[in-house]
């Protein structure tokens, strides 16, 4: 999938600390039949297994809207779950170096605090930038 601005229109990002009565994956649809245009999915306590389910079901979600569907942090099971792409921080792996190793048409987004993060994220070859 190719990574342009209309994919950042209204980029959807998860957070099960507010689900409330719904589940994730509702929250999800709810996004995207209001007009979320990519969805990253985010579990910072997950277990694997689980996270890689819920994954899996998102994918499919966001396969049925015609949205990119992304993976914060976790490069190597957006890779194998055939996620559009990831997202990662200062603190991930390099954005050169998931490029490298990333399929062809792999989305890279990056987080940057600083014009210096912003910068050498763009040189490794970042898609986009999250900035906050």
């Amino acid at each position: 999938m190719k990574c342009d601005r209309s994919m950042l229109l209204l980029y959807a990002v998860t957070d099960r600390a507010w689900t409330g009565k719904k589940t994730l994956l509702q929250q999800v649809e709810e996004a995207l039949a209001g007009g979320a245009t990519c969805i990253q999915l985010r579990e910072k306590e997950l277990p694997e297994e689980e996270f890689r389910q819920e994954a899996l079901a998102v994918k499919e979600l966001c396969r049925r809207y015609h949205v990119p569907f992304l993976i914060n942090d976790n490069v190597e099971l957006a890779v194998s779950c055939g996620a559009d792409g990831v997202h990662v921080g200062p603190g991930d792996a390099p954005v050169a170096e998931i490029r490298k190793r990333a399929p062809k048409g792999f989305i890279i987004g990056a987080t940057a605090k600083t014009v210096g993060q912003a910068r050498a994220a763009e040189r490794a070859g970042a898609d986009y930038l999250g900035v906050g």
